[in-house]
């Protein structure tokens, strides 16, 4: 299980903005949509000197920031929403747990991403933030992706009711998206934990058990990523019964009660693989003592067959001069056809009896 490591808090002021992440070397590069249900305007290459400009307060403004590294830019995206430096410091902190704040008319929210490394029982970790303020939505990654490919192409084509809807609809669209990577590692996981048990059904490799406890480090981490997300999104219908935040509208709470409904679904599931990892570690613990017994058992019945013939061959092998059979002239070839019948007879008796 991933712990959290103590890290020696820096000499500096709290004012002062790092990014923690480690893409490091990703440009930042900034995709703006501003759109209606009848109009929609896009602008690839957005310069935050052009905030005033673009943003039109009349309708939804979509802000996406690809890369994290330029911490320039991410201030002057907060002096352009005034948004506090701790909200700024916690988009730039990656190894925040998730978490939903609301701080006077601004909604925070960051989330992480979890998708499966290809070739590899690793997964990995991206850390997304948003920041929604009346009809402004900013969504932080720190790198390209294509989570979000399929809703810029129902906002360009207009599909469904995206357009129609506010801001507070679109970060359901893109909290949505991004959970649905969680779906896509844990089935992931599936398949390989499902390679594991039949595996371990035909080998006695130790590596296996490793592997299995991997597994099992990974649902553990699922887990620890899924949990405050629901909380976040509890929270959320706290807002709704307390009716003080007017981010959101009534009628849309209930997309996120969908969104907190579906991490109780994977936690559910997530607690069902577990059980499927202990049953696998605890079948592969059981064939290897029952190939431990089988083995022993095999052991036990030739060790039998050979005491009685032992025996024999202990009497006649004392230094004795009144013992008539030696001096037979068959003696030795009727001690040898004794023994043979002997072992023989323990043969059938313990083949009848189903023994062996």
């Amino acid at each position: 299980m991933r712990k959290i490591k103590y890290k020696k808090g820096r000499k500096v002021q709290p004012s002062l903005l790092e990014y923690t992440g480690k893409h490091k070397d990703t440009a930042t590069e900034m995709q703006l949509f501003v759109y209606d249900t009848n109009d929609l305007t896009e602008y690839n290459e957005f310069k935050v000197a052009d905030c005033e400009k673009y943003f039109n307060d009349s309708k939804i403004n979509w802000l996406n920031v690809h890369g994290l590294n330029d911490i320039v830019i991410v201030k002057s995206i907060g002096d352009c929403l005034k948004v506090d430096n701790f909200m700024l410091g916690d988009i730039l902190n990656t190894t925040k747990r998730t978490k939903l704040e609301e701080y006077h008319d601004i909604l925070f929210f960051n989330i992480k991403s979890l998708l499966p490394i290809e070739n590899s029982d690793a997964i990995n970790v991206e850390q997304i933030s948003f920041l929604l303020k009346n009809g402004t939505l900013v969504s932080f990654q720190e790198k390209r992706s294509d989570f979000f490919s399929h809703i810029r192409e129902r906002i360009r084509t207009h599909s469904g009711i995206v357009r129609d809807k506010k801001a507070d609809y679109l970060l359901y669209l893109l909290l949505d998206a991004v959970m649905e990577n969680f779906y896509i590692t844990i089935e992931n996981e599936e398949d390989k934990v499902e390679e594991l048990i039949n595996l371990s059904k035909t080998s006695t490799n130790p590596q296996i058990l490793e592997q299995i406890e991997k597994h099992r480090d990974n649902y553990n981490f699922l887990k620890r990523s899924i949990i405050p997300l629901r909380d976040s999104l509890y929270s959320i219908k706290s807002m709704k019964d307390d009716n003080v935040f007017n981010a959101i509208e009534h009628d849309n709470y209930s997309f996120f009660e969908r969104l907190h409904q579906k991490c109780l679904e994977l936690l559910e599931q997530i607690e069902y693989d577990l059980i499927t990892l202990d049953s696998a570690s605890n079948f592969y613990f059981s064939s290897q003592n029952h190939k431990m017994n089988e083995v022993m058992k095999t052991l036990t019945v030739v060790s039998v067959f050979f005491m009685p013939l032992t025996f024999i061959v202990g009497v006649y092998g004392m230094n004795f001069d009144n013992m008539p059979e030696l001096h037979w002239q068959y003696g030795y070839f009727i001690i040898i056809g004794i023994m043979i019948l002997l072992l023989l007879g323990m043969i059938y008796y313990f083949k009848k009896k189903n023994w062996y």
